[in-house]
């Protein structure tokens, strides 16, 4: 029997032996939701040199990864759209996405160790993706090497195109692909961001 919306307010006061807030019914109904298996999207914000990001995981990994630029309720509809409707904000369950991220723009980790679904991919673009993946901290690659890496040597500007909608950006790291003169590109974060990220692996002065 389902637990309803009473149950899990009393369990959650029970939990905190105080008054309860929001951020206890939110906990509470999070992990009764994926206690019953009806959670299959779990988000929450992120706080970053670079703005708040929101955060979506599967029980797969991190399926997306939202810049501010990006419209919070927009990118949450489309995923109920496109992956369920059976979504709800859990930071818990984000909190090793949070440690990394945190510790990345500390300058303490190079490489993400985070699980990732590429639910939202496919075809040359999760190619492209995959390879962005394998870029090393610090070092920077053109369009056009992408898309060689991907099978398709003469595909950059579809490469580029896959890059532009690269749903896991920082943690796949897109802002290390630079047109083959050394210019910046495009960016979904925008450029001041890539600027930064840059500087911050060392790969722009």
């Amino acid at each position: 029997m389902n637990a309803t919306d009473a149950d899990v307010r009393e369990a959650v006061r029970e939990a905190t032996a105080g008054p309860l807030d929001a951020a206890a019914l939110r906990a509470g109904l999070a992990k009764r939701a994926a206690e019953e298996g009806v959670l299959d999207l779990a988000y929450c914000e992120i706080e970053s040199p670079v703005g708040n990001l929101l955060a979506v995981a599967t029980d797969a990994g991190l399926v997306q990864l939202g810049y501010p630029l990006q419209p919070r309720d927009e990118m949450l509809e489309s995923l109920a759209e496109r992956i369920s409707p059976r979504l709800l904000e859990a930071p818990a369950r984000l909190d090793p996405v949070r440690r990394e991220l945190d510790e990345y723009f500390a300058g303490r980790r190079r490489e993400f160790d985070l699980p990732l679904d590429w639910q939202l991919t496919g075809g040359f673009t999760r190619k492209v993706l995959r390879e962005t993946a394998r870029i090393p901290f610090g070092e920077t690659r053109s369009y056009m090497q992408m898309a060689a890496s991907a099978g398709s040597p003469r595909a950059h500007r579809a490469a580029g195109s896959a890059l532009g909608a690269n749903p896991i950006p920082i943690v796949v790291p897109c802002h290390r692909v630079l047109r083959s003169g050394g210019g910046l590109g495009g960016y979904g974060g925008g450029l001041e961001v890539k600027r930064e990220l840059l500087r911050l692996e060392g790969a722009l002065e």
